[in-house]
C-alpha cells in the first residue's frame, strides 16, 4: 500500500546505518537491512531532515519510506488536523459513576457509547449518560471490558471508533493528531500517551503519586512507535485507542480474556498485517490506583493474563531470548574470566561476520552487534530475575555479598534501574525508587507464576535460547 503525497516520516532514533548508508540496523523487531543504491540519496535527505521529517515526492522517496514505515525504522511525522472528526467514543462502564462523569465532559461533542457491565446500581451511570447527551447500553450480567469494548463497537456507524476507558479523559486536541495517522492505509489503530492523574485522593499515597509520575504501568513514554511482538514497544494498553472500524471488525475482543485482552488484540491485528502505533503527542489522563495495596494487587492481576496469552500466542511471552554466545560471554565474566570471555565473544563475532559477509561492512558491523546484544542479553537476564523469574532474583539479592555469581546476577538485576533513574529523575529518591520498582515487578511476576501453575504451563516462564541469527533484507 502507498503512502499518499504529503505524508512525512522521520527516522528512528534507532536506527544506525553503515557504510555510508548502504546498511541499516534498527526496527521493530530489531533486523539489519541492506539498503538499494537508488535509495541512498533520498535516505541522505531523510536524514538531513531530522525529527521534523520529509515528505519525499519522488516514487523512490515514497517507496523508502513506505519500505521503513513498514519495517519500524521510520514513525510518521503526522500534521494535527482540526475537526470535526468521524469519531465514535466506546466507554466500557462498571460503577464509579464519578469516573465516568469527567470521560464524558473530557469527550465532549462527539458521539458517544456507554456500555455499562452490569453495575450493581446502574441509575448514576445512566444519569451521568443521560446528563451528556451519551447513548447507554447495559449488560444483564457482567461479562468484562473485552465484552463491553465489542457491545458498543458493534453499534458504531462511523469509520472510527474511540475505546476510552470511564477512568481516562483525553486531552484538548487529541483527535487532531491521531486521525491523520490513518493516511497510512495500512494503520488500524492509533494509541495516544496515557499519562497518571498523581492528584492523592483518600487512602493513597503521595510516595506513589510521584512515582507513579515517572513510571506508570499504562504510560508507554515519550517515543512514537510501530507496535509489534519483540519490537521496543511490544504492546499498548486499550485504556484510550483509536481504530479503524473496518479493520478490527465487529468482534475485535477476545471476551473470554478478562485481563490481556489489549495485548491480544494489538497481537492480532499484527499478524493480519496491520499496523498499531503509538503517538505520545496526544495525551490522555489516567486515574491511578494510589493506594499501596491495590497499587501491587493490580500489578499482581496484570501478571496473571501470561498464562492464558501464552496459549493463544506461542513463544511471545517468553520472559528472555538471549543468544548462546551471550550467555556464555557473561557467565564467564560471572566466573571472574574475562580473557575467557573476550575470546568467546571474538569467536561469535567472527561466526556473524560470516553471515553479514554480503553486507559491506560486514566485520565492524558485527564488533559491534556482539557488543550491544550482551548488554542487552544481560538486561533482559536481568529483568527476568526481578519479575518472571523473582524467587531466582530475590535469592541473589540475599547472597551477593558471598557469591561472585550472585552479585553479578544482582548487577544485571540492579543496574538497568538505575540508569533509567539517572536518565529519567523521577522525583522520588533513588534507594525508594529502586525498591519500588523492585515491588513492581515482583508483584507483576508472581501474577505470572500463580497463573502459569493454574495453567500447569511452563511457557510464560521458559526462555527462548537462540544462537545468533541476522536477517537479511533488502529495501
Amino acid at each position: 500500500m502507498t503512502l499518499p503525497a504529503g505524508f512525512a516520516v522521520a527516522l528512528d532514533r534507532d536506527t544506525s546505518f553503515w557504510s555510508g548508508g548502504r546498511v541499516a540496523t534498527g526496527g521493530s523487531p530489531w533486523k539489519v537491512v541492506r539498503l538499494a543504491d537508488s535509495a541512498r540519496p533520498h535516505l541522505a535527505a531523510l536524514r538531513r531532515a531530522g525529527a521534523r521529517g520529509l515528505a519525499d515526492p519522488s516514487p523512490v522517496g515514497r517507496a523508502l519510506a513506505r519500505r521503513l514505515l513498514d519495517l519500524g525504522m521510520a514513525h510518521p511525522v503526522p500534521v494535527p488536523r482540526p475537526g470535526p472528526h468521524d469519531v465514535t467514543v466506546v466507554v466500557p462502564a462498571f460503577g464509579r459513576p464519578g469516573e465516568l462523569e469527567r470521560c464524558l465532559a473530557a469527550v465532549k461533542g462527539l458521539p458517544v457509547i456507554v456500555v455499562d457491565d452490569c453495575s450493581p446500581d446502574p441509575g448514576p451511570l445512566r444519569r451521568a449518560a443521560e446528563a451528556h447527551g451519551a447513548r447507554l447500553v447495559r449488560h444483564p450480567r457482567n461479562r468484562g471490558p473485552a465484552a463491553a469494548r465489542n457491545t458498543g463497537l458493534r453499534l458504531v456507524e462511523t469509520p472510527f471508533a474511540a475505546f476510552v476507558d470511564s477512568d481516562c479523559r483525553p486531552g484538548d486536541g487529541w483527535l487532531d493528531v491521531l486521525v491523520p495517522h490513518f493516511d497510512d492505509p495500512r494503520v488500524a489503530a492509533v494509541a495516544p500517551r496515557v499519562l497518571p492523574d498523581t492528584h492523592v485522593r483518600g487512602g493513597g499515597s503521595a510516595l506513589l503519586a510521584r512515582y507513579e509520575a515517572a513510571r506508570s504501568s499504562l504510560d508507554m513514554g515519550a517515543r512514537p512507535a510501530l507496535v509489534r511482538p519483540g519490537g521496543r514497544l511490544g504492546f499498548v494498553p486499550t485504556a484510550t485507542l483509536l481504530v479503524r472500524v473496518a479493520a478490527v471488525g465487529e468482534d475485535a475482543f477476545d471476551e473470554e480474556l478478562r485481563l490481556g485482552e489489549d495485548v491480544d488484540f494489538v497481537w492480532r491485528l499484527g499478524d493480519r498485517g496491520w499496523h498499531v502505533r503509538y503517538e505520545p503527542a496526544a495525551h490522555v489522563t489516567h486515574t491511578g490506583r494510589l493506594r499501596p495495596l491495590d497499587w501491587a494487587r493490580r500489578r499482581h492481576e496484570y501478571g496473571t493474563s501470561a498464562a492464558d496469552l501464552a496459549r493463544r500466542h506461542p513463544g511471545r511471552l517468553a520472559p528472555a531470548r538471549p543468544s548462546a554466545w551471550n550467555l556464555a560471554v557473561l557467565a564467564l565474566l560471572a566466573r571472574g574470566r574475562p580473557g575467557a570471555a573476550a575470546a568467546c565473544a571474538g569467536v561469535s563475532a567472527a561466526l556473524l561476520t560470516r553471515r553479514l559477509s554480503r553486507l559491506p561492512g560486514g566485520r565492524s558491523l558485527a564488533v559491534a552487534l556482539v557488543g550491544k546484544g550482551v548488554v542487552a542479553d544481560a538486561a533482559a537476564v536481568g529483568h527476568a530475575l526481578r519479575r518472571e523469574w523473582w524467587p531466582l532474583g530475590l535469592l541473589a539479592l540475599a547472597a551477593a555479598p558471598r557469591s561472585r555469581l550472585a552479585r553479578t546476577a544482582a548487577a544485571a538485576m540492579l543496574a538497568p534501574i538505575g540508569l533509567e533513574w539517572l536518565r529519567e529523575r523521577p522525583p522520588v529518591d533513588p534507594v525508594r525508587y529502586t525498591l519500588l520498582r523492585l515491588t513492581e515487578d515482583v508483584a507483576y511476576g508472581s501474577g505470572v507464576t500463580a497463573a502459569s501453575a493454574r495453567a500447569r504451563s511452563a511457557a510464560p516462564l521458559r526462555p527462548d535460547v537462540r544462537l545468533p541469527k541476522v536477517p537479511r533484507r533488502s529495501a
